[in-house]
């Protein structure tokens, strides 16, 4: 019987705080005592533009063979940045509850996204992200950034920039909710497939009982059916985790609704699809059977409504290996 548990994690401060949480929610429902284990990833040693790296596993593949390895029990990753392919030998076995998915904007003097003066310095390391700015706010000056959260955040402070966009969860789950200056309704802002979600892997052989059931404990069947729907978005579009593509989905009054949206890099185009499936509440349908509808719908008319032809497409790495 395993007396312990070792969840793997990135270094950032952002990554040590979201697993120390749910470490200790692992550590109540198994009665196991809880080691946390760093790893250092790729994505975090360089300072390349996530374009320039593909995205796709610069932040999950570290892990993933540390997992293998045998040197951790469990990982955690942002779910925003896990590949869509399953990793050999690993298996995705639980999403927790989702906090909150928005991108939100942190900004000198208070200011919001519509109150940026043309020409400001708005720095972002998503490819979606820029596209987004490009095509709301063509004014602006668009720069790429790299670094942790507080390292952004400094850059602002330092007048380098005149803002940055980040996560809403990642900010919140460090305690820097206050430093917001404006948050980005997801109708008019969708963001990444699995934004604000996390995703805890472990080895497809591990035969712990007492981590089956904390696993079970932890996992949140609404929320893994609705970034299933979401990854699978990029899934049928063959598109890594930069690919500037946007997909939001949630359950409400008995419906699984998903809306997923393809950018032009440049901002100069769009294309959006949007999509739902019935729950029915006499005979419950199995949530991840309408996620995969609805994505397989969305996916249909996004590429027969040409997607190719605004951002290259069927450049999926493999299963969290480096493009």
């Amino acid at each position: 019987m395993v007396a312990s548990l070792r969840v793997g994690s990135r270094g950032s401060a952002l990554a040590l705080a979201q697993t120390t949480q749910i470490a200790a929610e692992l550590s109540k429902a198994s009665g196991l005592d809880v080691e946390l284990v760093t790893v250092t990833t790729h994505g975090d040693t360089s300072n390349a533009s996530l374009a320039n790296l593909g995205g796709t596993g610069v932040f999950a593949t570290a892990l993933r063979e540390a997992l293998a390895r045998g040197e951790v029990d469990v990982i955690v990753h942002s779910l925003k940045d896990l590949p869509t392919a399953q990793y050999p030998g690993a298996t995705l076995a639980a999403v927790p509850r989702r906090a909150d998915a928005r991108d939100v904007l942190v900004a000198r003097d208070g200011l919001t996204l519509a109150g940026l003066p043309a020409g400001a310095r708005v720095g972002t390391g998503s490819p979606r992200r820029s596209a987004q700015l490009r095509a709301i706010r063509p004014d602006l000056n668009v720069l790429d950034i790299r670094g942790n959260v507080d390292s952004r955040l400094g850059r602002v402070a330092a007048g380098e920039f005149d803002a940055v966009i980040l996560a809403a969860a990642g900010l919140d789950r460090i305690g820097r909710a206050e430093v917001v200056t404006d948050r980005f309704d997801l109708g008019d802002w969708p963001t990444a497939p699995g934004q604000g979600a996390l995703a805890l892997e472990v080895r497809s052989d591990n035969g712990s009982a007492a981590l089956a059931a904390a696993l079970a404990a932890v996992d949140h069947a609404t929320t893994r059916a609705v970034v299933a729907a979401e990854r699978a978005v990029l899934a049928g579009l063959e598109a890594g985790c930069a690919a500037p593509i946007a997909a939001s989905a949630l359950v409400d009054d008995g419906m699984l609704f998903l809306t997923a949206t393809v950018f032009a890099i440049d901002g100069s185009a769009t294309l959006t699809s949007s999509h739902a499936a019935v729950l029915d509440s006499n005979a419950p349908r199995d949530l991840l059977a309408a996620a995969a509808e609805v994505a397989e719908r969305a996916v249909a008319e996004l590429l027969d409504g040409g997607a190719a032809d605004l951002v290259p497409l069927g450049g999926g790495a493999e299963p969290g290996r480096m493009p």
